[in-house]
């Protein structure tokens, strides 16, 4: 498949700006705030920042893209958060079980073609890697890891995770909203879809400490209380620029894994 290959079945309107994030646009990071001072303590008490969180059906979204479902804010998980350093990967403290496994992958048929084709390449790139997790895209049944359409998932916002992994499953897949994606590259959807997917599997944002290493603006952190942000050993200390899990991404860029991204991944799977 070539880099540049256009979607050209993708006929919608073009997001404006070039610094979109697979989570949101840059210069709309922050959305109303609909949340209750107790909700917004119940997220801050899971490792994440509360700035711009966003009450939706069946939970909240942070940090523009992970859905904290009502479960997850109700928990009380015991685990601390281990700081090392500004910019590591991270994981969540629940991760998907029951290994080694193979997740199905879904495509809504309310896609363009090139979806199918993006999601195909995002596979690709997982299944690469050896990992006890393989994807298999399926075209009938209900998939592991369902990509849905959405209309509007706010201001700017390109995606957003079904949450992290619970009970030793993945998160129920994510939506992507076309019309802000716009007419992109195949591959620049399918680090769009990469990074949704790597949520789902128990991956927090690689600029974690500092969002606005990717997405500009003021410094912004994501939020180091108690838990829900654990190091990964064997990745950066500094600045790492092509992570697939950065926050933000470009409307030209793609990102398929680095160096360190596979330590990540190995790491944990």
């Amino acid at each position: 498949m070539k880099k540049n290959t256009l979607l050209a079945s993708l006929t919608l309107l073009a997001a404006t700006g070039l610094g979109l994030s697979s989570c949101q646009e840059k210069d709309n990071v922050t959305v109303k705030n609909e949340v209750s001072e107790a909700t917004i303590n119940q997220v801050k008490a899971l490792g994440f920042t509360a700035t711009g969180a966003q009450k939706v059906a069946g939970g909240v979204v942070v940090e523009g893209d992970i859905l904290l479902t009502n479960e997850m804010l109700a928990s009380q998980p015991e685990q601390s958060l281990l700081r090392v350093g500004q910019d590591e990967q991270y994981r969540t403290t629940n991760l998907v079980s029951r290994l080694p496994r193979v997740l199905t992958v879904s495509v809504s048929s309310q896609f363009p073609s090139g979806y199918v084709q993006a999601a195909d390449e995002a596979i690709r790139r997982y299944n690469a890697q050896g990992l006890r997790i393989t994807m298999r895209r399926i075209t009938s049944g209900t998939a592991d890891l369902p990509i849905t359409y959405s209309a509007d998932l706010g201001p700017g916002v390109l995606g957003r995770s079904g949450g992290f992994p619970s009970n030793g499953n993945p998160a129920p897949g994510f939506q992507l909203a076309p019309s802000v994606i716009g007419a992109r590259s195949i591959n620049n959807v399918a680090t769009i879809m990469a990074h949704e997917m790597g949520h789902c599997l128990g991956f927090r944002h690689t600029d974690y400490f500092n969002r606005a290493y990717s997405c500009g603006g003021a410094a912004s952190n994501e939020g180091a209380s108690g838990v829900g942000a654990i190091y990964i050993p064997g990745t950066p200390s500094g600045a790492d620029p092509n992570s697939w899990m950065l926050a933000c991404i470009s409307s030209t860029d793609d990102r398929p894994f680095n160096a360190n991204d596979r330590i990540a991944l190995n790491y944990v799977y």
